[in-house]
């Protein structure tokens, strides 16, 4: 709280100089009144008042950084603050010649204060509808980093069945494709040399395969070893060329062993689903037609 208070030093300094100079001006330029003209009701009311201005200021200067907003909500309830003050004081203190300081203290700073203040809440008011907006973004970005893959850094399967879902919703005319990635004979990276090699290439593999779509394409970790890329307004045929792309850039691609620096090769298998519509598709079944189109392609390569 202390260290809140020391940023606004300055506004501190100012309506203390303020509050201290009527105090002296007063008592200066005033004969003090006897106890029973005092009216200890309008002492309650205006000091206490005065009290109840000065530790919402403060508790503001406390929980609020340096700025515009804090400087005019300071600025409004330092007048009021110094116009309820100015009352309190003068039901102890009888001026003698009316001066014009003390006509302005208790006249003007009251309705300047309260304009002040004003304005700073409507500020304080955009102020807060913007953080708002700000945590729905963090709400967001939170929800969606839940679907991240720890081990890859990629989205999980639940984030491309929302994104598909995503599609549907908006009934989006528009051609997609779906590629279901498998690594071929990855269980023998994890049985000759280890599960954590295992992990270093498959995170390795992801990286890849991202640097090779293109910026509108997603990619996703199915489970294990396995991979879904989404190709978005994509014609069957150029999701082909990705396709074979893709296990060109796998191909060629040198895995160390650690600590040896043996390098393996790997290839990958690949499951093509299109369709010419993405608002006609259903997303379960969707996948399922890239998983049997990834199967079928793995027959294809199983040697006879």
């Amino acid at each position: 709280m202390w260290h809140r208070l020391a940023l606004h030093r300055n506004k501190l300094i100012l309506i203390a100089v303020l509050w201290l100079s009527s105090l002296v001006a007063t008592l200066w330029l005033g004969e003090l009144k006897a106890i029973a003209m005092v009216d200890w009701l309008d002492v309650v009311g205006e000091g206490g008042s005065a009290l109840a201005l000065a530790l919402w200021l403060v508790l503001i200067l406390a929980s609020r950084p340096a700025g515009r907003v804090t400087d005019w909500l300071t600025l409004g309830l330092g007048f009021m603050f110094l116009a309820m003050w100015q009352d309190a004081l003068d039901e102890f203190v009888q001026l003698v010649i009316v001066q014009w300081w003390d006509q302005w203290l208790e006249n003007f700073s009251m309705p300047l204060g309260i304009g002040l203040l004003t304005y700073g809440l409507f500020h304080w008011h955009s102020e807060q509808l913007a953080i708002n907006e700000q945590l729905k973004k963090r709400e967001r970005l939170f929800r969606e980093h839940r679907m991240l893959d720890r081990l890859t850094q990629i989205g999980k399967i639940d984030y491309l069945k929302k994104q598909l879902e995503s599609l549907v919703n908006q009934s989006r005319e528009l051609p997609l494709a779906l590629l279901m990635i498998d690594v071929d004979d990855f269980a023998l990276i994890n049985r000759h040399f280890g599960h954590r090699q295992g992990d270093r290439l498959l995170h390795q593999l992801s990286e890849l395969l991202l640097l090779n779509l293109r910026d509108g394409d997603l990619i996703c970790r199915y489970g294990g070893d396995r991979f879904a890329v989404l190709l978005p307004h994509t014609e069957e045929s150029r999701a082909q060329e990705i396709a074979a792309e893709l296990q060109q850039a796998v191909q060629y691609f040198a895995f160390k062993i650690q600590p040896t620096g043996e390098s393996r090769y790997q290839r990958i298998s690949v499951g093509l689903a299109w369709t010419r519509s993405a608002d006609e598709l259903q997303p379960a079944e969707f996948i399922h037609r890239a998983n049997q189109q990834l199967a079928r392609s793995r027959q294809w390569q199983e040697p006879d």
